[in-house]
């Protein structure tokens, strides 16, 4: 079985210990011990990208949790809908920002155009 050190898991996904800590204490994480060690399996490591993951989308970590949740047991008819609403809001709100990096990006790209067409004439009337 593979098995991770919490500070290889730090270095790895560029996070401190302290914050690997602190999703275990708040349930996200459930490593094994070896004495005073903690010791962190496959499962952990993948949770802690998903953890990190969620939270670059805007997941809270308690919907975070809930999630694992439902992978973890089985939820009754009115938990597994709570569920799909969640889900359900959240791919509007990505869908919605997604748009609107769209927007922004091309926005961006006209500035740059603007930008270097200026340099390119404010060059031709220093040349003159």
């Amino acid at each position: 079985m593979m098995t991770f050190k919490i500070s290889e898991l730090a270095n790895e996904f560029k996070i401190t210990p302290r914050s690997i800590r602190f999703y275990e204490d708040i349930g996200l994480l459930s490593p094994k011990r070896d004495g005073v060690n903690r010791v962190y399996g496959r499962r952990d490591k993948i949770r802690l990208g998903l953890i990190l993951r969620g939270k670059r989308l805007g997941f809270s970590l308690q919907e975070i949790g809930e999630l694992f949740s439902l992978y973890d047991d089985n939820k009754s008819h009115d938990q597994l809908l709570s569920m799909i609403d969640i889900i359900v809001q959240k791919q509007r709100q990505l869908t919605h920002q997604r748009a609107d990096i769209d927007i922004t990006l091309i926005e961006l790209e006209r500035a740059k155009k603007r930008c270097k067409q200026a340099l390119i004439k404010s060059d031709l009337y220093k040349n003159k």
